[in-house]
């Protein structure tokens, strides 16, 4: 499926792979890697023909699964189990000074961070629900935060991304925002506006989305592709709610007074 978003005049069609989409909900380790023939990628446990259709197992049962026509299918491959990360990875030195220096955590007015983030998404053509679901889903609003691996700020931007991406102070929401959505941009470019791999580049890089020719199968990476997609439209549809709420409100009056019977003067 697509989403086509509208942003500063310039439309932008974010590639969502349905399949793909249904696989992140699983969190199971999968074992093959089938590539559709319509370019996505589709994770899953195992798979079997059954009455002429394939289906894709998501987890070691087979309760939970999707299917697909043969021809859909072009290549089924083995892929071995990610490595755990390890529990307490030891902060960059950068990371652990920059934690020691910054202020106090503070959290924006939600008035000033959805300005900040329309400013940013203007100048890369982003949606700004997009925008806010990944900051809810990296930080929940947290101008301070810093990650296990030491990401920092809004959009938990690692030291080494936020200097080649020019950004001086991560714990800064205007420098951290405007780095974030320069690179969240960048990624959408890379992978031709598929937002699913696009976030899932964000969450554990591009080598591994280009190791694995898809979504990683790290299970925090596939839960945190599913959570902002699943906020995105979240908040895709009450804004669309909304706007059709203000469209009647606004056709009310005049129905009434074009319904009103009109004084007459003799």
């Amino acid at each position: 499926m697509d989403c086509v978003l509208f942003d500063g005049g310039k439309m932008r069609t974010l590639l969502l792979a349905a399949a793909v989409l249904l696989a992140l909900l699983s969190t199971a380790r999968a074992a093959e890697r089938v590539t559709l023939r319509n370019g996505f990628v589709q994770l899953c446990n195992h798979h079997a023909q059954v009455a002429g259709r394939v289906r894709l197992y998501l987890t070691a049962g087979e309760d939970n699964y999707i299917e697909f026509a043969p021809g859909e299918i072009a290549t089924v491959e083995q892929v071995p189990d990610p490595p755990d990360p390890p529990d307490n990875p030891a902060p960059t030195q950068n990371a652990a000074s920059s934690a020691t220096q910054r202020p106090v955590p503070a959290r924006l007015n939600p008035a000033d961070l959805n300005e900040m983030l329309t400013r940013a998404g203007q100048a890369h053509h982003l949606d700004v629900d997009l925008l806010l679901s990944v900051v809810k889903a990296e930080s929940d609003g947290n101008t301070q935060a810093v990650s296990r691996a030491g990401a920092q700020g809004l959009m938990q931007l690692m030291p080494q991304t936020a200097a080649e991406l020019g950004v001086r102070n991560s714990f800064a929401p205007e420098d951290n925002v405007r780095g974030g959505s320069a690179y969240l941009d960048a990624l959408l470019t890379r992978y031709n506006d598929n937002l699913a791999l696009a976030l899932a580049a964000y969450n554990a890089g591009p080598a591994a989305v280009d190791k694995y020719h898809g979504i990683p199968p790290y299970a925090e990476t596939r839960a945190y592709v599913a959570r902002v997609i699943h906020e995105f439209n979240r908040r895709v549809l009450a804004r669309e709610a909304e706007a059709r709420r203000a469209a009647r409100s606004a056709h009310l009056p005049a129905a009434q007074a074009a319904a009103a019977p009109q004084a007459t003067t003799r």
